[in-house]
């Protein structure tokens, strides 16, 4: 939060703005040139040496503020990760079907995890889920690119894709 008119405390300031004289006054003489032209007298920039002070409309202020926050904030888009589980002995129409999945996905903009679950005693199979994540990274390869390859966390095999271009 900024502080405001007589909450200042710091002596001398850096005053900044449209209708004053740009530089380093007494704080005194800000509040002074503040009230003469009925405005607020707002630190900015508490950690600069001298403290930059501007003196503007502080309701004006904030609602340009909370206006310009959600401008950034309805720009900004939110990156899903969706998972895609596979085990080591998948058939070969359930990864065609996944794939689909996964392709859908991709085009919605969204990253996508696919990891093989090694369970119980198929953890043997390790060259078979590593094989099985490159193959399907391979049939994604217009859509995504890879962002991580093959790894091994646990009982899980995982390799990460993001989509090429973007929405």
């Amino acid at each position: 939060m900024h502080k405001i008119n007589e909450k200042i405390s710091a002596d001398p300031i850096r005053l900044v703005g449209d209708n004053v004289e740009n530089g380093i006054i007494s704080l005194r003489e800000a509040m002074n040139l503040a009230d003469d032209l009925e405005l607020d007298l707002v630190e900015i920039s508490p950690k600069a040496t001298p403290p930059v002070c501007k003196i503007i409309d502080y309701n004006k202020f904030l609602y340009e503020q909370k206006k310009k926050a959600k401008e950034i904030k309805a720009n900004s888009t939110k990156v899903e990760i969706k998972e895609i589980r596979f085990g080591p002995n998948t058939d070969e129409h359930d990864i065609e079907f996944k794939t689909k999945h996964a392709e859908k996905f991709l085009n919605e903009g969204h990253k996508v995890r696919a990891y093989v679950f090694f369970r119980g005693r198929t953890i043997v199979y390790k060259e078979r889920g590593s094989k099985l994540l490159n193959e399907f990274a391979e049939s994604l390869s217009e859509l995504a690119k890879v962002e991580m390859e093959p790894k091994m966390e646990g009982k899980k095999m995982f390799i990460m894709l993001s989509p090429k271009n973007k929405k």
